[in-house]
C-alpha cells in the first residue's frame, strides 16, 4: 500500500476551504491529475454521494467513480474507490488557525498484479508525490488570490 501526505497553511477560512476542495467541479481548476468530473459535482459532497473523475495519475491516463463515506464539515472528508488495477482512498483533514487553515491531503492506494506494483514502486509514486505538492501549491495559489475571494 503506497501513501502520500502532503499538506500546506492557507489564508482562508476553514469553512471555504472545506466548501472548495469537496466540491468536485474545482477539482480540475488545482489537481493536475484531474481532468474532468461528471455527475454530482456542482457542491460539498456529502456521505454516500458519488462522482466520476477522468484523470492522468503518474502518467496513467483513467477514470473512475469516487464514493464520500467520511464527513465531519469542515475538518474531515474522505473518498474511496475501486477499480480493477488499484484501491484507493483521498482524505482531507483541516484545522482551523484564525483566519488561515491547515490542509492535509492524504492520497493511499494499493494496486493490483505484480507489474503495476513494479510500475508504481519505480514511477508512479514519485510522479503521483510531486502531483499532488503543486496540487496544493496550486490550491493555496487559487484560494488565496483577491479575486476567488469573492467566488468560494
Amino acid at each position: 500500500m503506497t501513501q502520500i501526505v502532503v499538506a500546506i497553511n492557507i489564508h482562508r477560512p476553514i469553512g471555504a476551504v472545506f466548501d472548495y476542495v469537496t466540491t468536485p467541479a474545482n477539482w480540475p481548476a488545482w489537481h493536475p491529475a484531474s481532468r474532468a468530473v461528471s455527475g454530482s459535482v456542482d457542491h460539498s459532497l456529502l456521505i454516500g454521494e458519488q462522482v466520476t473523475e477522468e484523470f492522468v495519475a503518474g502518467g496513467r491516463h483513467g477514470s473512475c467513480v469516487w464514493q464520500v463515506t467520511q464527513r465531519e464539515m469542515p475538518y474531515l472528508w474522505t473518498i474511496t474507490t475501486f477499480t480493477p488495477q488499484v484501491q484507493a482512498e483521498i482524505t482531507y483533514r483541516l484545522k482551523a488557525h484564525g483566519e488561515q487553515t491547515f490542509f492535509e491531503r492524504e492520497f493511499t492506494y494499493a494496486t493490483s498484479g505484480i507489474w503495476f506494483w513494479i510500475l508504481d514502486f519505480f514511477l508512479m509514486r514519485r510522479r503521483m508525490h510531486r502531483e499532488s505538492r503543486i496540487a496544493l501549491e496550486q490550491l493555496k495559489e487559487r484560494l488565496e488570490r483577491p479575486a476567488s475571494r469573492d467566488t468560494v
